[in-house]
């Protein structure tokens, strides 16, 4: 499993809001103050946008992760949320992921950060969003 063994040489760390890991070289947003500070939610094609125009660490290269970017930096070991505590800003709910389900076009892949459980939502479910680059 991705997710599992990605994590298990996952080496975080922190500067500013933007959380990069060393195992994989992905960089991830951890900072949501062009959003009030809370936590961006939204709908599948919305939260693409979002990512695309993201401005953070002096990047804007940000996009939506895919299924099994998002899927590596989940904590099998730890719960609500299944994440390592480097990451400030995370509800134990569901991302979105970039994969949309090749059986339902109208689904997209998410993840579940109370557990770290996979499974798929209708795209237009408001749901968090996390960007990486």
């Amino acid at each position: 499993m991705l997710g599992l063994s990605a994590f298990l040489f996952a080496d975080f760390s922190r500067s500013g809001g933007v959380v990069t890991d060393s195992a994989t070289s992905l960089q991830w947003q951890d900072d949501y103050s062009d959003n009030g500070g809370s936590i961006k939610t939204t709908s599948w094609t919305t939260a693409i946008d979002y990512c695309e125009a993201l401005s953070l660490g002096g990047h804007t290269d940000w996009r939506l992760p895919n299924k099994n970017e998002l899927l590596s930096i989940v904590d099998y070991g730890t719960y609500n949320p299944a994440i390592s505590p480097i990451f400030q800003n995370t509800s134990s709910n569901f991302y979105w992921s970039s994969t949309t389900n090749a059986n339902y076009a109208s689904d997209a892949w998410v993840v579940f950060f109370y557990t770290g459980y996979t499974g798929d939502s209708a795209k237009a479910d408001t749901l968090y969003v996390r960007c990486v680059r």
